[in-house]
Parts: C-alpha cells; structure tokens; sequence
C-alpha cells in the first residue's frame, strides 16, 4: 500500500523540483507541508482518498495528537474534499489554535461503509505516523452521524490503537444503516458484546440532538447504557434543541476539543 500526494504546498514544490537546494543546505531542511493536504491510499488496487490537516507550527522535533475523523454519509465521494467541509474540517478552520493537532480525514466511497476501507484507514494512520512525529499513545477517534456509526464500530475493532473515542448522532448497530448503504458487510464488526466490551477499554464522550429525527437520540443512548455497564468511563450529552446537525456545537466547543487532546493509553499498555 503506498501514499500518494494530490497536493503539495509550495514548501513542498520547491523540494520536489529543486531537491539539490534542499539537499545542498543540510541545516535548513525542508519544512514539513502544511494546511489541508489531499492525499490519496493505494489499497486492494484501488485509490481510496483522504485529507490530512497538518498545523501551520507542526514542529517535527516534538510528538503530535493524531484525530482521526470519520464523516457523514452526505460527504462519501472521491473528490478528497468533501469530507473536509462538514464536521471537525469546519471548526478547524474556523478556530485552528484550538487544534494543535493532526487530523486524519479519510473519503469513505459512494454506498459503501467504513468496513470496506478498513484496510485503507490502518495504512493511511501507518502512512502519517511515519511521515510526522506522532505521539502513538494520543491518537484518538471521533465521527458524526455514519462516522458516528463508525467510531462506535470500527473503533471498537481498533481499541488497542485509540486512546479515545467521541462520537456524534451516530450508533453502534451497524445493521440501522442498511438504508443509506448499499455495499457493506454488517458481519464484518463482530458480535454486539464484543464490540461494548472493547469500547469500555476507552474514554467515550457521545453527544446527540434530542430533536434529530435521522438519527433518533435512542441509538446513542443505547451504546451508551451497554458501555456503562460493561464498566466504561462513558458520558453522553444530549443538546435538547438541536435536530440531527449536533456537530457544529460539539467541534466548536473548544472544552470537548480539549478534552480530546488530552487522552492517553495507559502507560502499562503496548502501543500498537
């Protein structure tokens, strides 16, 4: 599986096309790209898109938080971009000092689920980790909507690799999204308990609209009740006003972007 760049930034042309100037000058190496860089990952002969957010001020010579985020239904595609423009890419570039960050953004295609890009998204994480210095124990995961529906999903087959979860409007049963997916694998995310007893490995902070009619609140309250009682440090927040777009408040909270940035795996586990 291999990497490919859809854009540089100029720091990064500059490298490219004059690389004895870069290498002719040993102390002032290239500066790392920044910004909203669109990427592309080979996986199974196929190109499967994504967006990395690189801060303006990443400084190779320290460890970074890595967010991996999962978008909504509306955003599937293989443009690279779209997923960028609704959910966390918005607050970014709304309030970027509130996220010193990297944030992983992968493009999930057209009627399909996060199990059909499972591959993808470990060699995409595999791929940014050993191009930026990423501190392995504060790689966290969040969603909204069928990326909640994957954060609850998916991440519970990677608990080992996240230090926490924060899914948005979404839920934990996969089948409910047989509707607005046409190709994907319910089977492919094992046993309901299974999966709840993962997840209690892992902080969760979920957050729902009471009003959202497309994603009823019930579902959320549904993982949330299994996790708490599996022994998980789980929270959910309801916004009682809010419709299925709970989203915008949840990202442009800067305490719950905090918070995310915060999270650990525990010093006595192995780091994938």
């Amino acid at each position: 599986m291999k990497s490919l760049p859809f854009a540089i930034t100029v720091s990064g042309l500059i490298c490219a096309v004059l690389p004895g100037i870069a290498a002719g000058d040993q102390s002032s190496p290239c500066p790392a790209a920044t910004g909203f860089l669109t990427r592309a990952q080979e996986a199974g002969g196929k190109q499967v898109p994504y967006c990395l957010y690189v801060p303006r001020d990443y400084d190779p010579a320290r460890q970074w938080p890595l967010i991996v985020f999962l978008h909504g239904a509306g955003e599937r595609g293989n443009d690279g971009l779209r997923q960028t423009e609704v959910g966390i890419g918005r607050a970014i570039r709304r309030n970027p000092e509130r996220f010193p960050c990297l944030v992983l953004m992968p493009q999930c295609p057209e009627e399909q689920f996060w199990d059909r890009i499972s591959d993808a998204m470990d060699a995409m994480i595999a791929s940014v980790r050993q191009e930026y210095n990423i501190d392995p124990r504060r790689i966290t995961l969040t969603g909204l909507s069928m990326g909640g529906y994957g954060t609850w999903t998916w991440g519970a087959l990677r608990a080992d690799l996240f230090a926490a979860f924060l899914p948005i409007c979404g839920g934990g049963i996969p089948q409910d999204l047989t509707r607005i997916c046409s190709d994907f694998d319910p089977e492919f995310f094992g046993k309901l308990e299974d999966r709840v007893r993962q997840l209690a490995r892992r902080p969760i902070r979920a957050f729902h609209g009471q009003r959202d009619k497309t994603v009823p609140p019930a579902a959320s309250t549904l993982m949330v009740n299994l996790v708490k009682k599996a022994g998980g440090d789980v929270e959910l927040k309801i916004y009682p006003k809010l419709e299925h777009n709970s989203w915008d408040e949840t990202y442009g909270d800067p305490e719950v972007i905090a918070w995310l940035l915060d999270q650990r795996l525990p010093e006595n586990e192995p780091v994938k």
